[in-house]
């Protein structure tokens, strides 16, 4: 029996794609059915809520502003401007947060600026999106550069809400670290918490929380999972709650390649370009993550690492590298019923929809592949941005 499915994607070019996926068994088809403006000009992330069919678009660009945007998306997937603010630019990540459903407010991070920005909401109808004074701006500094050239200064690149709603965590790809801040619910107000230090070198840019107690949101058991983009490995750590605040304390690292063996850099236009890890997800007890520019599968085709999560202890087991069927796979996500993952290649601004086993975890065989929009350059930041399941 086909199954039909609606997904949407970014692109760095300003549209926002619906598209349509039908599979039957190990076949399928993906097709673009409709597009949308409204995110600015570098629609950079996309936050779905499926209990509102709402979507939050956050616009990467920074010529002193950027624009967010909020879009109604109705069943087949059609998206309608429901509300724009210009922002203060720069914006790679943002959530939901605060309030007596946890809606009330925005959270972004913008990543050159090295700023955490919040805004109350709603944002505003219209087709002219007008500014919209922060409610708090977060200005992170670090006393020198670090280990790396590219931690001139704190990059911000994730805003990361823990289960219990009570606490945002922010993974610095600048800094190698992670801050936390204390959630006002009522007022929106962050506070800050002691910093998490990461490994020198770490760079870290994405989290995603588990909990063996899959049906909790209490911290007991509660762990965080981080992917560092720099140092190409995933970290766990143990979640503690302390005065108010929350700590972390970690208790591995592994590489996003096998045995550690990070593939060499490729030189273009006599400058080296490493792997760098993107993008990790977690579903049941196995963890996910992207690697781009390995070239492990081809001249234009990167990996995706899968690893067991013990449900005792929460180590990690390295499993196996397979294919990302895409180039520079900058976003994945996985559907709800976990047997489907959608792989979205900035350089080769295709989405590939990849069979999953949920028995064993492991990721299969390629189902389709769809170019979107305009296909990237090496090693700019254009093409394909990100990629979520309508669900």
């Amino acid at each position: 029996m086909a199954l039909t499915s609606t997904l949407l994607a970014t692109h760095f070019s300003g549209a926002v794609f619906t598209l349509s996926l039908t599979t039957e068994g190990s076949n399928g088809t993906l097709d673009i059915t409709s597009a949308a403006g409204g995110c600015g000009s570098t629609p950079t992330w996309l936050q779905y809520y499926g209990d509102t069919k709402k979507l939050y678009c956050f616009d990467e660009s920074w010529q002193g502003y950027g624009t967010m945007a909020e879009y109604s998306v109705a069943s087949n997937g059609v998206l309608t401007v429901t509300g724009q603010a210009k922002t203060t630019g720069n914006s790679v990540h943002g959530i939901l947060y605060g309030g007596p459903l946890g809606r009330s407010y925005v959270a972004t991070v913008e990543y050159t600026p090295s700023t955490l920005t919040t805004y109350a909401l709603p944002l505003k109808p219209g087709p002219d999106a007008p500014f919209t004074v922060p409610l708090q701006i977060e200005t992170f500094s670090i006393p020198k550069p670090g280990p790396n050239e590219r931690q001139d200064r704190p990059h911000p690149h994730q805003v990361l809400l823990d289960p219990t709603g009570k606490f945002i965590l922010i993974p610095d790809l600048g800094a190698d670290a992670i801050h936390i801040f204390a959630i006002n619910a009522t007022t929106g107000h962050l506070s800050a918490c002691p910093d998490v230090r990461t490994a020198p070198g770490d760079g870290p840019r994405h989290g995603e929380f588990w909990n063996a107690k899959s049906n909790t949101t209490s911290s007991d058991g509660l762990m965080l999972f981080t992917v560092n983009e720099l140092g190409n490995s995933v970290s766990s750590w143990n979640v503690i709650s302390r005065k108010g605040c929350l700590d972390l304390s970690k208790l591995q690292r592994l590489s996003t390649f096998a045995d550690g063996k990070v593939p060499a850099a490729t030189i273009y236009n006599g400058a080296s370009f490493p792997p760098k890890a993107a993008e990790l997800r977690i579903v049941d007890n196995f963890l996910y993550a992207a690697n781009r520019n390995d070239k492990l599968f081809g001249e234009q085709t990167d990996s995706l690492a899968t690893y067991k999560i013990d449900p005792l202890t929460g180590r990690l087991t390295w499993v196996e590298a397979t294919s990302a069927y895409a180039f520079y796979p900058r976003s994945f996500s996985i559907n709800k019923a976990g047997t489907l993952v959608a792989v979205g290649g900035q350089t080769s601004s295709t989405i590939s929809i990849i069979a999953r086993d949920t028995a064993t975890g492991k990721l299969g065989g390629l189902i389709t592949s769809l170019q979107v929009g305009s296909l990237g350059t090496y090693t700019n930041e254009d093409g394909l941005s990100s990629v979520v399941w309508v669900e």
